[in-house]
């Protein structure tokens, strides 16, 4: 099996992996790099359930291939906490009971984290909208809407004066890379790319 040598920032942390050339992101993450937060769902880019942040921004890690994220910083669900403690969000989706099969949260918490960076105070509506491409099976939404919105205000309430509200916003204006394509609120895109990989034979088999 052909293999080739990946050198990535994931959380922070500079790390050099030797993978399968057909890998995804989400399959270099989870095997060579050992960070299951992040999950297997549908792989064909409509669940959201393995959502991470490529230099702020969501996207759909089975539809990414780690060579295209060479150079950006990647997040995932292990990366949010600071330490023993907790981001925000995870607490807020702790106290609310937010989860309940659990396997969908850490791609809304990521989608989250990425909307807060840019909107600090969303309205229910933006809320729904950064979070339409995560999908979850077990509950209604709100309890996931609510603990949002309690972790936006605590947020807000430990900001201090002239904090950067957008570390993790991709880094070009208007620039769009290989990553970028497969924001889960661009669907339809991510469904295209997934498309002409499978036809360049570049998707898993």
């Amino acid at each position: 099996m052909a293999k080739t040598r990946i050198r990535l920032t994931v959380n922070g942390e500079d790390r050099e992996v030797l993978a399968p050339v057909h890998h995804t992101l989400l399959e270099v993450l989870r095997e060579e790099l050992g960070l299951p937060g992040t999950k297997h769902g549908c792989e064909l880019g409509e669940c959201g359930t393995c959502t991470v942040l490529v230099d702020g921004r969501p996207i759909l890690s089975c539809l990414a291939l780690p060579i295209e994220c060479e150079g950006r910083e990647i997040t995932t669900v292990e990366g949010l906490a600071d330490g023993a403690a907790l981001h925000p969000l995870q607490q807020a989706f702790a106290e609310l009971g937010s989860a309940q099969c659990g396997y969908c949260i850490p791609g809304f918490l990521l989608s989250a984290a990425a909307l807060l960076r840019e909107r600090p105070r969303p309205t229910r509506q933006e809320i729904a909208e950064a979070t339409a491409g995560n999908l979850c099976r077990c509950t209604g939404y709100l309890k996931i809407f609510e603990a949002i919105e309690v972790a936006a205000e605590r947020m807000k309430e430990s900001q201090k004066p002239g904090d950067a509200t957008d570390s993790l916003r991709c880094g070009a204006e208007g620039g769009s890379g290989g990553c970028d394509a497969a924001s889960p609120r661009s669907m339809k895109t991510a469904i295209e790319l997934a498309a002409a990989r499978m036809t360049d034979g570049t998707q898993r088999g």
